[in-house]
């Protein structure tokens, strides 16, 4: 079993739900909505993002011979639910908004229509993909209008994600954002993103010189010659790289960058800058990493810092200010029929739905849930993906998607480009005729 592609990396009760449908002879048609009930606080915006990961779920979804011998061994489901699952495969259709669209509180993402059994079963792995894919990118586009153009990211945060899969899905949504790649060298074969690293503190610890460090590193790596300069003394540092460089340079090896990861950030690029351009360095950039996150790349930056690149890391790829999305998968309707949840706090809204953006000028203006098949002014967010259980194209490759993302960044009202918005700056309707179908639905299930 391979545990990030087994159907069993599910909760129990989709299972037992399963066997309660299948039992009841419950066939008819499903349909469910992903959405965020409310933006984290820090948030006025999200990105979408995950699509990819949960179309390409939907169509490997099998169940192997060990699992199904799994599942009988347990002893806890019938023989009928394990014959249904003998020949599982996803037939549903998915409508959804592309990878890398900016969204809002109650608008759903993607949409299943499938027979119940198949669109109950997603549900656990498609909220943890879309819910953890959508936190990175989200985070990453703030830090991506953070160095508004002044500086390149690079996704620095695998060590400190939350698991293998965390970290290569981070570098996956962060090149979407807009980030020029990751250090995390399996999402260059396995995404196509560029590589990036530079070199350790260990790596200088263990030469007697610090210079020797340097040169020794870029003859062994010299297309990647980026000196990490503040093992001891930063401005030290900066003057035995200067001296590294030169004998490098007759070597035909040019230092291409510096890189600071503590202490004053803002005086030490100042001060490693001046020394650089002092000794005819003008050419070699300045790389910082440390804790990073929006709000230090945008205060530096603002401050005159002479800082090219960031890499950004732990507070990227664990989302540390807003760790998770208050998000739903829900039962819209079934066996045509709209349907909803009226719990306290957690009411959702029935039936099939579109949202219609408005622009002018470029600019986003507002946005309107409604019914799908209504037809209102702006552009349907919502696009057919899957038919059947096959893909009605093929998969989007993540340059296109990056330039989607930037597409839609650009269409941010100035308000929402500050990183202290809030969400209500941007205005979300709910259309009449989704009114009225909430209306109705409430009154079937008070008089049932």
């Amino acid at each position: 079993m391979n545990p990030l592609t087994s159907p069993l990396l599910t909760d129990l009760y989709q299972l037992t739900m399963l066997q309660a449908y299948v039992e009841g002879d419950m066939k008819d048609k499903a349909v469910f909505e992903f959405f965020v009930r409310a933006l984290p606080e820090g948030r006025a915006f999200l990105i979408a993002c995950g699509l990819e990961s949960c179309l390409k779920f939907f169509e490997d979804m099998r169940f192997s011979d060990a699992e199904i011998g799994y599942l009988k061994q347990s002893g806890r489901f019938s023989p009928a639910l394990i014959s249904y699952l003998s020949d599982f495969r996803f037939t549903g259709d998915v409508y959804a908004m592309p990878e890398g669209t900016v969204f809002f509180a109650d608008e759903p993402l993607i949409r299943v229509e499938a027979p119940i059994c198949e669109a109950q079963l997603v549900e656990t792995r498609l909220i943890n993909l879309m819910q953890f894919e959508t936190l990175i990118a989200s985070k990453a586009a703030r830090c991506i209008l953070a160095a508004d153009g002044r500086a390149s990211l690079i996704d620095f945060g695998l060590r400190r994600a939350h698991g293998a899969e965390a970290g290569l899905l981070a570098a996956r949504a962060s090149y979407i954002a807009g980030f020029i790649g990751t250090a995390t060298v399996l999402a260059e074969p396995v995404f196509g993103i560029p590589i990036f690293g530079t070199m350790a503190h260990s790596f200088i610890e263990a030469h007697n010189d610090e210079q020797d460090a340097f040169v020794d590193f870029c003859l062994a790596n010299p297309n990647n010659t980026t000196l990490l300069i503040d093992t001891y003394d930063t401005a030290g540092g900066a003057r035995k790289a200067v001296a590294a460089a030169k004998i490098l340079a007759k070597k035909g090896i040019p230092v291409q960058r510096v890189r600071l990861d503590s202490g004053d950030l803002l005086a030490l690029s100042k001060e490693v800058r001046r020394i650089l351009d002092s000794e005819g360095f003008q050419a070699i950039q300045i790389f910082v990493s440390g804790n990073m996150d929006e709000f230090g790349i945008r205060d530096l930056l603002a401050q005159g810092a002479p800082i090219d690149g960031f890499g950004v890391g732990t507070k990227l790829d664990t989302s540390s200010d807003a760790p998770y999305l208050e998000c739903a998968y829900k039962l819209t309707e079934y066996a045509g029929q709209a349907r909803m949840k009226k719990s306290s706090g957690k009411v959702s809204f029935p039936g099939r739905k579109q949202v219609f953006r408005k622009y002018r000028k470029g600019r986003m203006t507002g946005d309107t849930i409604t019914i799908a098949g209504d037809l209102l002014a702006g552009m349907p967010l919502l696009e057919p993906v899957m038919v059947g259980g096959k893909r009605l194209a093929p998969a989007r490759t993540l340059t296109e998607i990056a330039d989607y993302t930037r597409e839609q960044l650009s269409t941010l009202p100035e308000e929402l480009r500050d990183l202290t918005a809030k969400s209500s700056a941007y205005p979300v309707k709910i259309s009449p005729a989704l009114e009225r179908l909430k209306n109705e639905t409430e009154a079937m299930l008070t008089n049932s």
